[in-house]
């Protein structure tokens, strides 16, 4: 049974069984990130799902619609690579977060945009696909027997039609392995304090990093979302609208203990295959991420599984990079993402970004 609420401006807010599976669809990608990020950094996971929790039910309540909220992919990989360490990772969050505001209040995110190219955000993405992959493999070497069981689980649930359940699928065997290890942990509120994690760090890294993300955000969370709420919902979402929330999302979680945050096409599409159509979407996901966090003790995230995660960040990682790849059909553009993917790996995602635009503003003006 449907249970709603509403005004005349924005979609009704449903709580179904419909709504509920396509909460768990823009869980997918997010709860793996984190949980990685976690393990491999100082960051605080109850405060980061507090965080996720908290803007879910925000945006979905405000846009009346399932709203995609996940990691900023570039910032949040490279911090789990080792390339930012969690207060470079907060430092960039809240400069992209005054950036996203800035632009969104000022009309500038379409032509932003146009500068930058979609080719070089795509070789963004397949940088950090790669980044991550390269972690994934780090993982599971520490024990190929167990990382062997995670990817057998992908690729039955995938064979079957659950490919994208298959990733809940191991996240949720890696936790009852945790509880079985460590005990269930009493629940318990996290700490309220500014910055619990260490206090923001500026850094060459950080600029680099922001500016990569900001790339990708630009395309993929404004200007790809804002199409794709209209395509899929029907609704007139500016750009400049979603870049302004992103910004506020991200100012307001980082200083206590959040991650940067972004709006995604990805997440807006899964939510809608898994049947989400209102806000009440995000609510139900929002409250359940918060019910995580009461949780989500340090010792149970240690007793994770490590090859399992490394298994979680591959899937991660091909899903990233079949997304950079899916729409191109030029080989001009095909060699732009394959060079900056390549450059980001080998040297920086940074310098990788700044060479292939100039290298597409060098093509744009002898086209």
């Amino acid at each position: 049974m449907a249970y709603s609420f509403g005004n005349s401006t924005r979609s009704e807010l449903e709580f179904s069984v419909s709504e509920l599976t396509g909460a768990l669809g823009d869980s997918v990608t997010v709860l793996p990130l984190i949980v990685a990020l976690a393990a491999t950094t100082t960051v605080s996971l109850p405060h980061v799902l507090i965080g996720f929790g908290v803007f879910q039910i925000v945006w979905g309540v405000y846009y009346g619609m399932p709203l995609s909220v996940e990691p900023m992919k570039a910032l949040v990989g490279l911090a789990i690579v080792g390339s930012l360490s969690y207060p470079e990772l907060a430092a960039a969050g809240l400069l992209a977060g005054g950036v996203l505001l800035a632009v969104g209040s000022l009309g500038l995110v379409d032509r932003l945009q146009r500068i930058v190219g979609e080719p070089v955000i795509r070789g963004v993405q397949f940088a950090v696909a790669l980044l991550l992959l390269e972690a994934a493999i780090g993982l599971s070497a520490g024990n190929l027997s167990v990382a062997a069981g995670g990817l057998a689980v992908v690729v039955v649930l995938a064979l079957v039609g659950y490919r994208h359940s298959s990733i809940l699928a191991v996240l949720a065997l890696g936790g009852i392995a945790a509880v079985i290890s460590t005990g269930f942990p009493t629940p318990r509120l996290p700490e309220l304090a500014l910055f619990p994690a260490g206090s923001p760090t500026v850094s060459v890294a950080a600029l680099e990093g922001t500016v990569a993300q900001l790339g990708m955000t630009l395309g993929n969370a404004a200007i790809a979302t804002a199409l794709l709420c209209g395509d899929l919902y029907d609704r007139d979402v500016s750009a400049d609208s979603l870049s302004k929330s992103m910004g506020v999302t991200c100012l307001a979680a980082i200083p206590v203990g959040g991650v940067p945050m972004c709006h995604g096409s990805g997440g807006l599409a899964g939510k809608y295959a898994f049947g989400a159509r209102t806000g009440g979407a995000n609510v139900l996901l929002g409250v359940g991420y918060l019910a995580l966090a009461l949780v989500a003790a340090g010792a149970l995230l240690a007793a994770f599984p490590m090859a399992l995660l490394g298994v979680l960040l591959a899937v991660v990682a091909l899903e990233l990079g079949r997304a950079a790849f899916a729409p191109i059909d030029d080989g001009w553009v095909l060699a732009l993402v394959v060079v900056v993917g390549v450059v980001g790996l080998a040297i920086n995602v940074g310098i990788a970004f700044v060479l292939g635009a100039v290298a597409f503003w060098l093509r744009s003006r002898s086209a």
